[in-house]
């Protein structure tokens, strides 16, 4: 994965940041987490510009978070349940994942697009209950803008700071970071086939 990654940023460069981000927030099996620290590594290596790195991921969140709000605002709260119940199982979502979203949303109101962003497990959803209540577009996208580049630059700025760090510990965890690698994807697998067997 982390290599796969790395491939797609060093041959793309901004627009593969941008594509990735877009990917991360339409299925949260790829967290920026994972994404943003190697986009750092890269601006550390002299390949990319900080700021440019920073705007790219901002712009690709921004892009994916508003496809999310055009779903919830088009579909309203139980047209959306509805598909992810029938659906979900393919974007690795389930009914709990829109749930918790909305719970988040309903007990922050308005600032929960721009908290949202911050938080893992919401951030990718968030955008969905701001929709379905009909939060103004420019409104919804000041907030996530602002949200998304508060936590993205977090993410880069640290993967430029530890790149030295990362690079010296690489050959020693690399075997590692494949077995758990291997266990995350046989972990999703598994929970996909059961969704399966349920629905």
């Amino acid at each position: 994965m982390d290599e796969w990654i790395l491939d797609v940023i060093r041959r793309a460069g901004y627009a593969g940041i941008v594509f990735l981000m877009v990917l991360e927030n339409a299925i949260p099996m790829i967290p920026s987490e994972v994404i943003l620290p190697f986009a750092g590594f890269l601006v550390s290596d002299g390949d990319l510009d900080l700021a440019g790195v920073i705007a790219a991921s901002s712009l690709g969140s921004s892009a994916g978070a508003t496809g999310w709000y055009m779903v919830g605002r088009r579909w309203g709260q139980n047209g959306v349940q509805s598909f992810v119940s029938r659906h979900g199982k393919w974007l690795l979502l389930d009914l709990e994942d829109v749930k918790r979203a909305e719970s988040w949303f309903s007990r922050h109101k308005r600032r929960a697009t721009f908290l949202g962003r911050l938080v893992p497990g919401v951030r990718s959803l968030i955008s969905v209950p701001a929709g379905v209540t009909g939060m103004p577009a420019p409104q919804f996208l000041a907030c996530t803008i602002a949200g998304s580049t508060l936590w993205n630059g977090a993410l880069v700025g640290a993967g430029y700071l530890l790149a030295g760090a990362y690079y010296r510990a690489a050959e020693a965890v690399g075997p590692i970071g494949t077995v758990v690698f291997a266990g995350v994807f046989v972990t999703l697998l598994i929970r996909f086939i059961r969704r399966q067997q349920a629905s």
